[in-house]
């Protein structure tokens, strides 16, 4: 909810060109502003940065943040500006609050705007692995993500919740040198199985409730937590109930799979999960222990790798899969190994051939 007292005052400060607005992060106020690096500072210019100032977020708090942005914006243009000045009351409250502290705040401020399964991974993970009473640093956050492996998913995922929980603490931080260069679509191409390896396998599995797990994973190309919300009445569609992008319908590619494995007799493990994770991470566990040298989601780029191979036009492939046409080429044609393009050559030259013998 918008604040009134706190926009008369940006506008009055505006008005004044301080160059100086307040800002509010839960329940405290904080000044930002073009200032000079702080101390110890790698940066060589003045750059957009935010002053805590300790003060809650009501009319007094708003006053006198006033007062101090234009005092700040006054220092500024008299190019008299230190940092030490704000080394006080403000900045040592903010030191003395522990990660636990701004990790709460943080939730109730951002929680009901992020979705259960993107709160986890997104943010409670990377939140989980900080010191929950010490005193939230730049060199703290930095810290734990320097344990992390560079240029991978994980990397990324703790640099960006990091870096929002610093900004909503107020503090300066600067990451960029950490964030590494991880992209979906920098992934290199996998050396998937075949289908003669993934038929093979679903052979070697002893446990049915798994092997119709496998069997959906395969034949429809499924994210691994789905398989646990399908609807197979309209069998041999397959209808996802609910997953990462919500409903959609699939079919089988190697449709005998659906009928050799009947995978229209539903015979889900009887595991339990709350979200979708849950159920993805059992799914994870159950291929480290399985028969296959592959993970769940090989079977899936299999099946787009056979969609291109058989034809499928690339935006009906990527609604089967639940993810944009974009996604679908940027990720999958990196994945186009020379085995499945000389497969995909030799099927254009038997059908041309065929064409030119009528």
């Amino acid at each position: 909810m918008q604040n009134p007292k706190l926009n008369q005052a940006n506008g009055r400060l505006k008005a004044a060109k301080t160059g100086v607005t307040i800002l509010q992060r839960g329940d405290r106020l904080y000044l930002q502003a073009v200032l000079p690096p702080r101390p110890g500072s790698a940066k060589p210019s003045p750059y957009q940065q935010q002053i805590a100032l300790g003060i809650h977020a009501n009319t007094v708090g708003v006053s006198l943040a006033e007062k101090e942005a234009r005092k700040v914006g006054y220092l500024r243009d008299a190019k008299e500006f230190d940092w030490g000045l704000y080394a006080g009351a403000g900045h040592t409250k903010q030191q003395s609050e522990t990660v636990a502290d701004w990790v709460r705040k943080f939730e109730e401020a951002k929680r009901s705007a992020v979705c259960g399964t993107t709160w986890k991974t997104d943010y409670q993970r990377p939140f989980g692995t900080l010191p929950a009473g010490e005193p939230i640093t730049s060199e703290l956050l930095l810290s734990a993500i320097a344990k992390t492996t560079p240029n991978t998913r994980q990397r990324r995922r703790f640099c960006l919740a990091f870096r929002q929980l610093a900004q909503f603490a107020g503090i300066e931080f600067d990451m960029g040198h950490l964030l590494g260069n991880y992209s979906p679509t920098k992934v290199q191409p996998r050396n998937l199985p075949t289908d003669d390896e993934i038929e093979d396998c679903f052979g070697h599995i002893q446990n049915p409730e798994w092997q119709w797990v496998y069997g959906v994973l395969a034949a429809y190309g499924l994210r691994d937590h789905e398989a646990f919300y399908l609807d197979l009445s309209k069998f041999p569609i397959a209808q996802v109930l609910e997953g990462k992008t919500g409903y959609r319908q699939c079919w089988p590619l190697r449709p005998e799979w659906a009928e050799q494995w009947d995978l229209r007799n539903i015979k889900r493990p009887p595991v339990a999960g709350k979200c979708h994770a849950d159920f993805g991470d059992r799914v994870c566990k159950f291929f480290a222990r399985s028969p296959a040298d592959f993970c769940a989601y090989d079977l899936r780029h299999a099946w787009a790798i056979r969609a291109m191979s058989f034809g499928l036009d690339a935006a009906l492939a990527a609604k089967q899969m639940g993810h944009s046409l974009a996604t679908h080429i940027q990720t999958y044609h990196l994945a186009l190994n020379e085995r499945e393009q000389q497969r995909a050559y030799d099927q254009l030259i038997s059908r041309y051939s065929s064409f030119g013998n009528q």
